[in-house]
Order: structure tokens, then sequence, then C-alpha cells
């Protein structure tokens, strides 16, 4: 059988939900970032250009190529598609290749910048699924200690918001994998008490925290993200300010294009217009987790509930730490915020996700 040889449609409607969040996510991220990039570049399209060129275009390549690919072929290959992603881990570390950026280990410098944890979310989902399908192997001990092995990296550079979003995901595939619960209740109550003690170990997590349980805390200091944040969605209003008319995005609120670009969208679109952007989230999660129960292979419904739940944890996370229900985090609006890592390997995971669809 040949890779062009497709006996099903991919599934229109997901096809469709996800064009839409790419759509607003250039739209936005061309209003957001006008401003800040002339700023600091002299130009007003740098980040567009920047997103466009190293995040879409390529995702757009590698989401069709894994879109033609025959599912087998991920999971024959996960183990090694997970480890070549360990080594790419590992070389953030290296002097010249890699970089700290704000005291942070996560880029590596080749040709291009290249954020590797963003990959592992992927390569991770997919050799989780490929372990968990094979019957003979579903024992806590090894999904434990591969989760280990990989918390362990991520706290090295620290990029704990991945391993946050990671754990969530890998837990809600060791479930539906048809585990024992109380597997899956031991896993939850470890990582909760792992998370509390990460955030012991950082000032700033502590801080954070502390924010979250006190939003009125030290609001021109440790409080002052979450502040402007929701002094920005609280302007929007029910219809919103207009786009490009954001004034929070002028130097105000710290990482407009990124983790804060939600507040920002929120301010310009409105009530209406960010309640639509979580509807499309929420389609795209219900639209997915259809195509999950209607696939007969393990793999390719582990597969798809990974990546489902991966996209969805973020979005929830991101929006939630905006909004003030929970706390602060780095963690980018998937299709939305800025970043070419991230945009990229999402359109790989969409691609694989509407390979399974054709024979939902």
């Amino acid at each position: 059988m040949g890779l062009l040889n497709i006996k099903r449609k991919p599934d229109s409607l997901l096809l469709g939900i996800s064009a839409a969040l790419l759509f607003v996510g250039i739209l936005i991220l061309a209003s957001v970032s006008s401003s800040f990039s002339l700023n600091k570049f002299g130009t007003t399209f740098y980040f567009l250009n920047h997103q466009i060129l190293y995040g879409l275009i390529p995702g757009l390549v590698f989401g069709t190529a894994a879109f033609f690919t025959p599912l087998k072929f991920f999971r024959k290959f996960s183990l090694l598609l997970l480890l070549a992603n360990m080594v790419l881990l590992v070389m953030v570390f290296f002097p010249v290749i890699g970089s700290a950026g704000q005291s942070a280990y996560r880029w590596i410098y080749l040709p291009f910048s290249f954020q590797p944890s963003e990959l592992l979310k992927l390569t991770l989902i997919l050799y989780i699924a490929a372990w968990l399908a094979s019957k003979k192997k579903r024992t806590l001990l090894p999904f434990v200690t591969i989760m280990g092995i990989i918390g362990l990296f991520l706290y090295l550079q620290p990029d704990i918001s991945t391993l946050g979003v990671i754990g969530v995901t890998t837990i809600i595939m060791y479930f539906m994998a048809g585990t024992p619960i109380w597997h899956t209740f031991l896993m939850i109550g470890g990582g909760f008490v792992a998370l509390l003690a990460l955030i012991q170990l950082a000032p700033y997590r502590v801080n954070r925290l502390a924010v979250f349980l006190d939003s009125s805390l030290d609001p021109l200091g440790k409080g002052y993200q979450i502040k402007q944040a929701l002094i920005g969605i609280g302007s929007g209003g029910l219809t919103g300010v207009g786009l490009g008319l954001s004034f929070q995005k002028f130097g105000i609120l710290p990482e407009p294009v990124s983790d804060s670009i939600f507040a920002v969208f929120a301010e310009e679109v409105g009530f209406i217009g960010a309640f639509l952007l979580v509807a499309l989230f929420l389609a795209f999660a219900w639209r997915a987790l259809l195509i999950a129960r209607k696939t007969e292979d393990m793999f390719a419904r582990l597969v798809a509930v990974g990546i489902t739940a991966w996209i969805t944890t973020q979005a929830f996370v991101n929006i939630g730490s905006m909004i003030g229900i929970l706390p602060l985090t780095g963690i980018p609006l998937p299709f939305i915020s800025y970043g070419g890592s991230a945009l990229a390997v999402e359109l790989l995971a969409l691609g694989i996700l509407l390979n399974i669809s054709k024979k939902a």
C-alpha cells in the first residue's frame, strides 16, 4: 500500500475548526505584535513574519507529511523518535548550541532556533501510546520510571509548566488504556505532592501561588502581570475596544505576544470574541475525542486522546491563568501565541490527528 493510498477523507469539521484557530492566531498576532515589533526591531511585521516562516510554513509541511504517513510508522519508530528528542533536550545545555534565556536552558541554535520541549509533547505521546497499546507491558512502575526521567530533564531546564502539561496528558492516556483506576489516583496524588515540592524549591513559584491566592497582593511587583491582564480583559467589555486598539500591549502587559496574548485578545474583541475562541477549543476537543472513540486501533486511539488532552489542557491552563482561576504559568496558547517551535509541532500533531480521522 503506497503512502498516497487514502481510503477515506479526513474529518472536515476538525479541519475547519483547526483552520479557524490558525486564522484567529495569525490575525491576533498581527494586531498585537505590530507596535511591540516596531519598538524592538524597527519593523511592524517581525513577529508575524517569523511566525509564518518558522512556524506556520514548516508546520503545514510537516503536518501534511504526517497526514500521508502510515500510522504504523509512528508506532514502529516511536521509541527512536523519543530518544532523538532526548538528545535534543541534552543539547540545550551545550555551550554555543544551547542557550540560557532568563536563567532557563530551553533552546538550541543550529541554523535556526528550536525548543526541544515542544517536540517532546508529541514524541512522548507517540511512545506512551505505543507502549500502552502493547498489552504485555501495562505496569505502573515502568510508566513512573519513564515519566521520572522526562521530569528530571525538564526540571533541570527548568520548564515545570511543560512538565505539568505532559504529566496531565500522559496520566489521561494511562487511564484511557484501561489500566487499574487506583494507578491513576496514585499518580494524581504523587503528582500533586511533587508539584508542591517543586513550588517550594523556587521563590518565583511561591510568589505565583501567593498572587493566585490573593490577586491584590503586590500589584506593582509580583502581582503586576495578573493585575494588568485582568484590567485588559475587563476593559474589553462585551464587544472589545477594536482590533489593534489594545492599550495593555503598549509596554504595559508583560509577554503580550506569547503568554499574555489571550488578555490582549480579550481586550480587543471583548467577551463575545473571547467566548468564541474558547468555544473553538471546546469544539476541537469534542471533535478530536469523537475521532478517538470511533477509532478501533488502540495505538491510534491513545494518540488521538493524548493530542487532544495536550492541546486542550494547555489552552485551559493559559486562559485560566489570565483570568485568575489558575496560577500564572509560562504556557503558550496553542495555535495563537507567538512561537515557531510550538506552532510547527502543533500542526505536525494535527496532521497525525487528521490521519487517524481517515479511518475513524
